[in-house]
C-alpha cells in the first residue's frame, strides 16, 4: 500500500502573504478525504476550517484545482483552508502580537469515512524575510516599530496606523517591508508609556512621527507614505491634509469626517460626528449592526467634523467595502472623492470591492465577520461574504503596493 503524504508546496515555510500549494498523494483512486486546517492565534484562540475532497484516479488530491465537495466552502479554492477559518470562540479576530514568530497552521488529512487521521503538516507562515531588521522606536514622545527591509538602501518610508483599541499591530507593516519600504508601525495609546486613555487625537504626535520617518538614513524621501484603516482613514486625511512631506495616503474603508474623539492640531479642533443612535440596528443574533450610525460630515450641522482634505497635495487611495456594516465606507470615499474634484484635484483614485466586509487585511487573513468593537463596547456586525472579501484583499495587497512605489519612488 502506497503511503499517504501531505505536502505543502514550495515549502513548509513561506510569508504570510503568500500563496501554498497542498497536495494529497498515495490515495486510492477516488477515495474521499477530508481535509482539515487549525491554528492558535496569541490569544489562545481556535481557529477552524475543513473541506472534503475526492481523489483522482492516480490517488491525487491537489487543492489546487480540485474542487471542495463540501465543509467550510465548496469549489476550487486554494487558500479556502486558511481564509476559511472560523473561530471556536464566537465574534473573535485573530491576534498575532509577536510577529518575530510565525503563525503556525496545522493541516491534517482525515479519512472521509472514519475520521481516522491518514497525514498531517504545519504551515509556519512568517512575517520577516531573512535579513528584516525590526526596530522598536522611542524617539520623544514617538513609540512604535520600524520594519527595515534586507538589502542597500535607502528605501521609501510608509507610516501605518491602526490605532483604535490601543496598543501596536505590527502584522501589515512587516509584510509590507517585505516588498521594499521603510514602514513605522506607530502607536497611539494603550502602548508601553504612551497613555492607556487619551482625550483627543493629537496630530502633533503624528507630525513629529513624520519627522522622525524623513529623517532617517535608511528612507529616501523627502516624500512619504500613510496607510489606514478604519478610525485610522480620518486621521491619515488629516495628516495629508495639515502635514507636509506626505506625498501617497491609502485609506482603506474610513471616514472623510473625524469619529470618536477630537482632533486637535496647534489651534485647530476638529470635534467627532455625533453618533445616531436611532439608526442602531439589532440583528437576530443579537449583534449590533452599527452601518448608518455615523453621519453625513457635510451636513452643515456637521460640517466642523469634515476633514479639509482640499488642503493635501498627496495622491490619495480610498479602498473600499461596499458591504462594509461598520459605517457607509464607499459613501464617505466618494464624498472625499467629490471633495478634492470640486477644487480641481484629480491625483486620486477609489477603488470598490462589492460583498467585501470592513476588516481588509492581507492575504489569506481569515475572514472575519464580527468582532468587539473598542468603540461600541460590545461586538459588532462587520459585514462581507468569505470568498469576496478573500479576493478583495488579495488585490489590495497588489494595488497598494503598486501605489506606492509609484508615488514614492518618483518623489
Amino acid at each position: 500500500m502506497a503511503q499517504i503524504r501531505l505536502k505543502i508546496l514550495p515549502s513548509v515555510r513561506c510569508l504570510f502573504d503568500k500563496l501554498v500549494q497542498l497536495k494529497v498523494e498515495g490515495l486510492a483512486p477516488h477515495k474521499t478525504v477530508e481535509l482539515r486546517s487549525r491554528l492558535v492565534d496569541d490569544k489562545g484562540v481556535v481557529f477552524k476550517a475543513s473541506a472534503l475532497y475526492k481523489a483522482d484516479e492516480k490517488g491525487l488530491v491537489d487543492v489546487s484545482s480540485a474542487p471542495s465537495l463540501s465543509g467550510s466552502y465548496t469549489g476550487v479554492e486554494p487558500m479556502g483552508l486558511w481564509w476559511f477559518m472560523v473561530p471556536d470562540t464566537p465574534h473573535k479576530k485573530i491576534v498575532k502580537k509577536n510577529v518575530m514568530s510565525p503563525t503556525l497552521v496545522d493541516i491534517t488529512v482525515h479519512n472521509g469515512v472514519t475520521g481516522e487521521v491518514l497525514a498531517c503538516e504545519t504551515n509556519e507562515r512568517e512575517y520577516l524575510t531573512e535579513g528584516m531588521r525590526r526596530i522598536p522606536v522611542q524617539d520623544g514622545r514617538v513609540r512604535g516599530v520600524l520594519f527595515i527591509p534586507p538589502g542597500k538602501g535607502p528605501f521609501p518610508g510608509i507610516i501605518d496606523l491602526y490605532i483604535l483599541g490601543g496598543g501596536l499591530n505590527e502584522q501589515r507593516a512587516s509584510l509590507l517591508a517585505n516588498k521594499g519600504f521603510v514602514v513605522l508601525a506607530l502607536a497611539y495609546y494603550g502602548y508601553q508609556d504612551l497613555p492607556k486613555n487619551p482625550k483627543n487625537l493629537d496630530l502633533e504626535y503624528f507630525e513629529e512621527a513624520v519627522n522622525f520617518l524623513q529623517k532617517h538614513p535608511e528612507v529616501r524621501g523627502p516624500g512619504i507614505g500613510v496607510i489606514s484603516m478604519s478610525h485610522s482613514g480620518a486621521l491619515a486625511l488629516s495628516m495629508a491634509s495639515f502635514l507636509s512631506g506626505i506625498t501617497a495616503t491609502v485609506c482603506i474603508n474610513g471616514c472623510s469626517g473625524n469619529t470618536v474623539i477630537p482632533l486637535h492640531y496647534k489651534d485647530i479642533v476638529i470635534p467627532p460626528l455625533p453618533p445616531v443612535y436611532w439608526k442602531l440596528k439589532i440583528r437576530k443574533s443579537w449583534l449590533i449592526d452599527i452601518r448608518d450610525v455615523t453621519p453625513d460630515p457635510t451636513l452643515k450641522k456637521n460640517r466642523a467634523s469634515l476633514i479639509p482634505i482640499e488642503r493635501a497635495s498627496c495622491h490619495f487611495l480610498f479602498a473600499v467595502s461596499e458591504d462594509d456594516h461598520n459605517w457607509r465606507s464607499a459613501f464617505f470615499a466618494e464624498q472625499a472623492a467629490s471633495i478634492l474634484k470640486s477644487h480641481g484635484k484629480q491625483s486620486f483614485e477609489v477603488v470598490c470591492y462589492p460583498k467585501a466586509g470592513h476588516f481588509l487585511e492581507v492575504p489569506h487573513m481569515p475572514f472575519c465577520p464580527s468582532s468587539f468593537h473598542a468603540a461600541v463596547g460590545r461586538a459588532v456586525v462587520f459585514g462581507g461574504e468569505p470568498k469576496a472579501h478573500s479576493e478583495a484583499q488579495l488585490d489590495l495587497w497588489e494595488r497598494l503596493q503598486k501605489f506606492f512605489n509609484k508615488h514614492l519612488n518618483n518623489c
